[in-house]
């Protein structure tokens, strides 16, 4: 997990992206209608930076086409073709939609160095993104809690 966090200071030393040490969790002042319009996991995960237990998550193996939005704000994250199955228990996307703004954190809760990932929109705590993703596309895995999103599913024009 070291590596993930060696990968992301020299991505932010490269300028590939801006890593912080401490962001606001969230506007207090919003508490209120965040406990009123999320469930206990949502709120837990989302604004106290929990974490859902492995395999449990509704959206970790969702395989229908469409888009994965903030559970808090709607806010457009990723998209099905950015998912793909790391067998890690959680939903796995190796890339963030272009116009997603994630923020990552530097994340040393538990004695471990890692990256949090939160919504660029709302800051939601979504999970964690780590180095060891599909080459292919960067090399990244998005960990996210399925607790943080929501999906929608893409409709056919057919129908």
């Amino acid at each position: 997990m070291g590596l993930s966090l060696n990968y992301a200071l020299d991505q932010e030393r490269q300028g590939g992206f801006e890593m912080s040490d401490d962001l606001p969790r969230f506007d207090p002042d919003r508490d209120s209608e965040w406990r009123e319009r999320l469930t206990d996991l949502q709120y837990h995960v989302t604004r106290e930076a929990g974490t859902e237990p492995p395999n449990s998550g509704i959206h970790y193996m969702e395989d229908r086409k469409g888009d994965y939005l903030c559970i808090c704000c709607g806010h457009l994250l990723f998209t099905s073709q950015m998912k793909f199955d790391s067998r890690c228990g959680w939903p796995a996307f190796h890339t963030e939609d272009q116009n997603a703004g994630i923020k990552r954190i530097r994340d040393t809760s538990y004695g471990m160095l890692r990256i949090e990932v939160r919504c660029g929109s709302c800051d939601a705590h979504l999970g964690h993104v780590f180095d060891d993703g599909p080459i292919e596309f960067g090399g990244e895995r998005y960990c996210i809690n399925s607790a943080s999103i929501d999906f929608e599913m893409e409709v056919d024009d057919a129908e």
